[in-house]
């Protein structure tokens, strides 16, 4: 009976006393609309202390959090996203194979003399469909005699072989989990044209020289390689659409996730291919037209190629940030622990990568404490207003950082603007809401600290537009809203001019409103 109640979907509500319930709507009935914003602060109030009663008990905090509007989720790796069950049913439509010993997929055909064996197997057999789900996921690995780290890394390289041609199900999926943990925008990461942009990077070489370089990627085919690239996204979004019967009275909840793109960099390939695909990765992200809105450089940073490259990579993001200005950066720096590398390595990597590679955004920032003046550092990120893209379950999963031991409670007392990701969800076993358990449950953060998170991810995420707020540090609203603002009207129903113009031509704005509303209602439960 307590899990049943615990996860019913209005079992919050039903917490509350039937008088204070019934006392409550009357005020809310009662109060001039002009009032009404006014109510849904002390609705958020009542929100909040409910959360602080349920603080013992992660379950309730767990359901709870499963209702809770979360905005954005803008630190997403697709390929990572997908759970290893759907990667078995695809692999296994596909007729690929699988090597019995590293799980690791091939083309076939099989041959049970050579250690390969049908992956459609699996549907048939528990224990290799067991092995499976181990060996492409988080799961169980402690028993797998390697370290999470490894675990972790060595799980898309299995895999691999079953991603070609299924994006489209890999994205509807994708929406489908987001949609149901109360997310409305995603930006997740891909590599746009990856073969052909390979392939060109390739023939253009890398002369150490990047004015040159760059000139000779333009006469070596990169417009062919971005134009591959908003093609692919134009096809995965369109099966995506059919499979979810997008723009049909049928269309499932993933429909309504607003999606945008980041392209990939492997920053453990050869210099030629990674200033390929920077190129490719830019040029898109300056595009209006196209989906993708920035890149960012992905594969372990304690690799040998990134660790020996990682200055001159920062450098071409410098250099190529004033090519395309209109293009954002966000970039995974800091994900170490003690030991992972040599200290030299730990003391610089996301300094660079504000100070020289002109990120907008840190993914993960684990290991700042041991950057070359850390406190100096924050207060720059503060002053560039460079937001932290905080992923505590894969900190826990792959570097073994977690509690205390992580710097979310350092971030939070300089100031450091922050928002909650799940980085690879299907290959962690997770999801957004249990990232936002673990803030509450290892850090104590509150529900209106959670709230901000939210906000945060919409706020710093890379969509168009203006912002709905004028200052978002305090979320006070652009005044040519304030009006509609304060009687909690939605964005159908908004009437002034101005305001109605700023929801119409920012993407932004209107993600903004809509978490605002979702909020309102969230909490009108209380």
């Amino acid at each position: 009976m307590v899990f049943t109640s615990c996860f019913n979907r209005y079992h919050l509500a039903e917490r509350l006393s039937s008088l204070l319930l019934i006392s409550s709507l009357t005020v809310v009935a009662q109060v001039p609309a002009v009032q009404a914003r006014q109510n849904l602060l002390s609705q958020e109030q009542r929100t909040a202390q409910y959360f602080e009663s349920i603080r013992q008990s992660p379950l309730k905090q767990l359901a709870f959090l499963l209702e809770m509007p979360k905005g954005g989720d803008i630190h997403n790796h697709l390929s990572g996203a997908v759970y290893a069950e759907s990667y078995i049913q695809w692999a296994a439509d596909q007729s690929l194979c699988v090597e019995e010993k590293s799980m690791n997929v091939t083309s076939g055909p099989c041959d049970n003399s050579k250690g390969t064996i049908p992956v459609a197997d699996a549907l048939t057999n528990q224990a290799l469909y067991d092995r499976l789900v181990n060996a492409w996921s988080m799961r169980f690995w402690q028993y797998a005699d390697v370290s999470g780290h490894d675990q972790f890394f060595d799980a898309f390289a299995k895999i691999g072989e079953v991603t070609d041609g299924q994006k489209g199900k890999m994205l509807a999926e994708t929406v489908t989990i987001a949609a149901d943990n109360q997310v409305n925008y995603l930006e997740l990461m891909l590599t746009p044209a990856s073969d052909l942009s390979k392939e060109i990077g390739k023939k253009a070489g890398w002369d150490g020289q990047m004015e040159s370089t760059w000139q000779k990627l333009q006469n070596s085919g990169i417009a062919e390689a971005v134009a591959v690239g908003k093609a692919e996204i134009a096809e995965i979004e369109a099966e995506k659409n059919t499979l979810l019967k997008c723009g049909t009275p049928q269309a499932a909840p993933g429909c309504g996730v607003t999606v945008r793109y980041i392209a990939q960099v492997a920053r453990g390939s050869s210099l030629d291919r990674v200033f390929a695909q920077m190129v490719t990765g830019l040029i898109l992200a300056s595009d209006p037209t196209s989906k993708f809105v920035g890149i960012n450089l992905v594969q372990p940073e304690d690799g040998l190629n990134a660790r020996q490259n990682f200055r001159m990579q920062m450098k071409m993001l410098n250099f190529l940030s004033e090519k395309y200005p209109e293009a954002d950066i966000t970039l995974h720096a800091g994900e170490f622990f003690p030991g992972l590398v040599p200290p030299s390595d730990r003391s610089f990597h996301i300094t660079e990568s504000v100070l020289v590679g002109q990120a907008k955004r840190i993914g993960h920032g684990v290991d700042i404490m041991r950057e070359d003046e850390p406190y100096d550092l924050m207060k720059e990120l503060v002053k560039r207003d460079v937001l932290i893209e905080i992923c505590l379950g894969s900190n826990d999963l792959i570097l073994g950082v977690t509690g205390k031991e992580h710097p979310l409670s350092i971030y939070l007392e300089q100031g450091v603007p922050m928002a909650l990701a799940t980085d690879d969800q299907g290959i962690a076993r997770s999801e957004l809401s249990e990232e936002f358990l673990r803030a509450a449950r290892d850090h104590n953060l509150t529900y209106s600290q959670l709230k901000t998170l939210a906000r945060n991810s919409l706020q710093y995420a890379f969509i168009e537009g203006e912002s709905l707020w004028q200052d978002w540090k305090k979320f006070t609203v652009n005044p040519v809203c304030q009006e509609d603002w304060q009687t909690g009207k939605s964005f159908t129903q908004i009437t002034a001019p101005a305001c109605q113009e700023l929801i119409k031509n920012s993407e932004k704005a209107r993600l903004q409103w809509d978490l605002e509303q979702s909020f309102a209602s969230f909490e009108s439960q209380y």
